[in-house]
């Protein structure tokens, strides 16, 4: 009977994230920089002849693409020589991926606890977390990372009754090499030390865990072994140096930040479920002698150690930590849950707060004439505000209205146009790609005044748009160059003898 109620979660928890990835995924451009930068390595790949080996030596404009290796990219290659060219197929893998991490969740938590209640909490906010969802919905590695690394936690403990399953921590390695490189190294190094906590010494020397290794990680080695004879130090030199290693020591592009920047992160998109977070991690530590507690201890203590120390800093490095505080959340819930005399007084005032802010934003997308956003608002100020009340009731049945009060709240903001809000931060980039792929060929270079370069831009409009200065702009323009120019640029350089093409959203293109 427990194995049939398993299989029945498990389906639905498959079921519902499923639709959560999948709800108008393409309803959004591509956003800069890592969707235009994927999205343009698929393409490449895709429209490579057969026998280019380009599904090998991937390029980014013509040029040999370095940073990552092209796993992902050739399953979104894949994706478009079924269905086109589109954002749906550019999100597809990413977001298929992304919420198979949900199910498995669910099934590592049933092997880490023994019982299914908690598991079923941590699966439920793992698929409740608006990063894990907004970040897995987009076109890049971290979702498929993160899934990689579930199911490698999943054979690690299933190789506990049996050892064949050893064989499956190997091959999970080598997809996450052959997904983000060198991030198989932190995730890695938590495996092992997970190992030696829960004093399974013996697995460490078993021969199918060994084996795995060896063939799981073939195909990596034989990737960056090919990239390195054909490329020689320059592949070593941008791959391991300048994309990897180098982000350890330096800030890479600008992007800094204190040692503390990823708790903010945290704080800042973890509501509700980060009112749950201490108490989970109490309680972890105090079973900390138990498998989950030290899986939970060592994985968000040695990652949050490891990219907290980094120099350079980005929003979605932290990803590969939510399994582990969903772990200790879903802990916590379930001993509220068995706990008929919890006090939840501090959860009734912040779950108040959330309660008056979605009436707060009501208002705003009110005024912002936003209406699924409106609706957003109404649910989530409902959803907490009945949940408010029960935890004041000392009602458990707070918890289940968190959860669909958040999956509503989620699914709605995913139905809108402003899930990727990072496309306000500047122009839109389609309507300007559309003037440039109506008059230019495919693959000029055009240089532009703007501020910098958008991969996405490059990818809509299918040139190279090189952000560069006044004098260089003007000297490209007596060199034969396209230009793309901003109004206040338009009317400082001397257009004698160009044409204008046209215009679209305050920038015009000029031939020479």
């Amino acid at each position: 009977m427990r194995l049939f109620r398993e299989k029945e979660w498990l389906f639905s928890l498959l079921v519902i994230s499923l639709v959560l990835w999948l709800i108008f995924l393409g309803n959004s451009p591509l956003r800069d920089w890592d969707e235009g930068t994927v999205a343009q390595v698929a393409r490449e790949i895709w429209r490579a002849p057969l026998g280019s080996m380009r599904w090998l030596y991937p390029t980014l404009g013509g040029e040999p693409y370095h940073n990552k290796p092209p796993l992902m990219h050739l399953l979104i290659a894949w994706t478009y020589s079924i269905g086109g060219v589109n954002e749906w197929t550019t999100r597809l893998p990413g977001a298929v991926l992304t919420a198979l991490g949900v199910p498995l969740l669910y099934l590592v938590g049933c092997l880490l606890f023994n019982e299914s209640l908690p598991a079923l909490f941590a699966a439920l906010v793992y698929l409740t977390m608006l990063p894990v969802v907004r970040h897995g919905r987009l076109a890049m590695l971290d979702g498929a990372t993160i899934t990689f690394f579930l199911l490698l936690l999943f054979c690690l403990l299933k190789a506990r009754q049996n050892r064949r399953y050893a064989l499956g921590v190997g091959f999970c390695l080598g997809l996450i090499t052959l997904t983000k490189g060198m991030m198989v190294l932190p995730l890695g190094a938590i495996a092992c030390l997970f190992l030696i906590a829960d004093r399974q010494f013996a697995l460490l020397k078993s021969p199918y865990l060994l084996l795995g290794i060896f063939l799981g990680n073939a195909p990596a080695i034989a990737w960056f072994a090919a990239q390195w004879q054909h490329y020689g130090e320059n592949f070593l030199q941008v791959n391991f140096q300048a994309q990897t290693f180098a982000r350890l020591t330096q800030s890479v592009e600008g992007h800094s930040g204190p040692p503390w920047y990823y708790l903010i992160e945290l704080i800042k998109y973890s509501f509700p479920w980060l009112l749950f977070l201490p108490g989970g991690f109490y309680l972890a530590w105090k079973k900390r002698q138990t498998t989950w507690g030290s899986l939970v201890i060592i994985g968000t203590i040695v990652y949050l150690l490891t990219i907290s120390s980094m120099r350079t800093k980005l929003p979605w490095y932290v990803m590969p930590v939510y399994p582990f505080l969903a772990l200790a959340i879903g802990a916590k819930l379930s001993e509220i849950w068995h706990n008929s005399h919890f006090r939840g007084r501090i959860w009734t005032i912040f779950l108040a707060i959330i309660c008056i802010a979605g009436l707060g934003g009501c208002v705003y997308f009110f005024i912002k004439k936003e209406p699924i956003l409106i609706v957003m608002s109404i649910v989530l100020a409902i959803s907490m505000g009945i949940a408010a009340w029960l935890a004041k009731q000392r009602d458990r049945n707070f918890i289940p209205v968190l959860f669909s009060g958040m999956y509503l709240v989620l699914a709605l903001l995913m139905s809108s146009q402003s899930w990727i809000w990072e496309l306000n931060e500047a122009f839109p980039v389609k309507p300007v790609a559309d003037l440039i792929r109506t008059n230019v060929s495919p693959g000029t270079q055009i240089y532009t005044s703007f501020a910098y370069d958008r991969p996405s831009l490059n990818f809509y409009s299918d040139c190279k748009v090189t952000a560069t200065t006044m004098p260089v702009l003007q000297q490209m323009l007596s060199n034969k160059s396209y230009l793309l120019l901003e109004d206040a640029a338009l009317q400082q350089i001397n257009l004698t003898g160009s044409k204008i093409i046209g215009t679209a959203k305050g920038f015009t293109l000029i031939s020479p």
